[in-house]
């Protein structure tokens, strides 16, 4: 398995939720669907600290968690403005809420909001859906300056470039497995307008819609030099 040596510890723990921790050992989860995750193993779903919540949209596959994790141990929440100020009636403190193209820095860490082509309702208890702004990605700055590229639900647009050339993250985390995101060809294109070091793919196999595999972003890829695709196994960590 790669090894970064960016003095970060990054687990994957299904779908689309990922545990960070950072060089100065905060505890970042992003897009928070823990217990009800079916690819989360059993031994990632206690958890023990968390320091921030990064989440990219409001739908049930990334939010699921927010509200348990966010009054149970308190974090700093990062998301949009809508989403922040739902979670926040539904008790939840310490909530940060930006928008599309705004940086804050959070425990040393900033996080830049940049843009996803996706929806983002919050289905109710009841069924309705609530407007809960818009689907975002984050470029995440660590306190050594290695750059990480979360980019939630999204389909590829061709503004990825300027992430790339603005921001220039090393390590990127996409989605792949089509119907509601991009599949493994819209993802290579992708992955040819962010010019990373390193791709985690994510988002796929967790239902049977979810078809896209890591091996077809490889084969789509191999004409790209300097980049490599990390399968990462849900509780596998690369550090």
């Amino acid at each position: 398995m790669t090894n970064l040596g960016k003095d970060i510890e990054l687990t994957y723990m299904g779908h689309s939720t990922f545990r960070i921790k950072s060089p100065s050992g905060k505890i970042i989860i992003l897009d928070p669907w823990v217990d009800g995750n079916p690819m989360c193993p059993e031994s990632l779903k206690k958890l023990d600290k968390v320091d921030i919540l990064a989440i990219t949209h409001a739908h049930f596959d990334h939010i699921g968690d927010a509200v348990r994790i966010g009054n149970e141990f308190q974090p700093k929440v990062v998301g949009i403005y809508e989403t922040c100020v739902w979670l926040n009636n539904k008790g939840v403190q310490n909530i940060l809420p930006m928008n599309k193209g705004g940086t804050q820095e959070v425990d040393g860490i900033k996080f830049t909001m940049v843009h996803a082509d996706h929806s983002c309702g919050i289905q109710e208890e009841d069924g309705t859906i609530t407007y809960g702004g818009e689907a975002v990605g984050y470029v995440i700055e660590f306190e050594n300056r290695f750059k990480v590229y979360h980019a939630g639900d999204t389909a590829v647009f061709s503004d990825m470039k300027l992430i790339a050339e603005i921001y220039k993250p090393e390590l990127i985390m996409i989605p792949i497995g089509d119907l509601f995101t991009m599949s493994p060809l819209e993802a290579s294109y992708a992955c040819r307008f962010l010019a990373p070091k390193y791709v985690i793919p994510m988002h796929y196999g967790t239902f049977p819609l979810l078809t896209g595999t890591p091996e077809q972003l490889i084969n789509l890829t191999q004409d790209i030099e300097g980049i490599e695709i990390i399968e990462l196994k849900p509780g596998e960590t690369l550090i």
